[in-house]
């Protein structure tokens, strides 16, 4: 279902997408501008004029994930946020850096996970002061690198999986001051980031042949399960993975 067929309302909520000029986060970026939200996103070019891509109806913030000062001083430059969705990633694989080595390794759960941390934690007093009711929303952007082993993703699914972990811890944490914390697992979904890895991949067609739903994800199937568990219609659920994967991982 495309995502214009299905109604939220967002208006005068602010939302901060990391990672949000293309792929995924743009999809998140404009289904919830689609929405009535005032919409920040963050990329890592100085400005969103370097992007081809038409971003005119989004703030916009450089971010390096690597850099725990860039990641405060987005956190620093958002006075109010109702929805915070750490989105932003790397692949390293297509790049041509190897996992296996200790230092990529640490890069990977830095991208992954230290930097949502950093940024969420920053963010915990403004997200506790959202009048959205059901409160406000962390929803991070996982993986099925989770529950399953690849070799080439060592640190990427290292870092997806310690997003479980501080999912659940802070949905823990945070569910007294009225914030819900979850997470959308993504599978393999379509985008710019990812079209070098399917090309004449010859794992992609087994993959598919064990998707339920036979196909790759596109974009709008993450938003739409993001916009939800931020969304009213989800205010008593936190600390929970929704997987959208075409039922990839549920095959046997």
């Amino acid at each position: 279902m495309a995502m214009n067929e299905v109604r939220f309302n967002f208006e005068g909520r602010n939302v901060l997408v990391t990672g949000g000029t293309s792929g995924i986060g743009a999809a998140i970026a404009n289904a919830y501008a689609d929405a009535g939200a005032s919409v920040t996103i963050t990329g890592t070019r100085a400005s969103s004029a370097d992007y081809e891509a038409d971003l005119s109806r989004f703030g916009y913030l450089q971010l390096d994930l690597e850099d725990n000062a860039s990641i405060d001083a987005v956190a620093a430059a958002i006075p109010a946020c109702d929805i915070l969705v750490n989105n932003a990633g790397a692949s390293f694989y297509p790049l041509g850096l190897d996992e296996h080595d200790p230092d990529v390794f640490a890069r990977a759960v830095q991208v992954h996970l230290v930097s949502a941390f950093r940024l969420s934690r920053r963010l915990v007093d403004r997200l506790a002061a959202s009048t959205m009711p059901g409160g406000g929303a962390i929803i991070g952007i996982g993986s099925v690198t989770s529950f399953m082993g690849m070799s080439v993703t060592l640190g990427y699914g290292a870092g997806k999986t310690g997003l479980l972990g501080m999912t659940r811890g802070l949905a823990v944490d945070l569910g007294s001051r009225n914030i819900r914390v979850n997470v959308v697992a993504a599978g393999m979904v379509e985008t710019r980031m990812t079209e070098q890895v399917f090309a004449g991949s010859e794992w992609l067609a087994p993959s598919l042949a064990r998707t339920p739903l036979g196909r790759l994800g596109v974009p709008d199937d993450i938003a739409g399960p993001v916009l939800f568990l931020s969304s009213p219609a989800a205010s008593w659920i936190t600390g929970q993975v929704l997987m959208a994967d075409g039922g990839y991982t549920i095959m046997g």
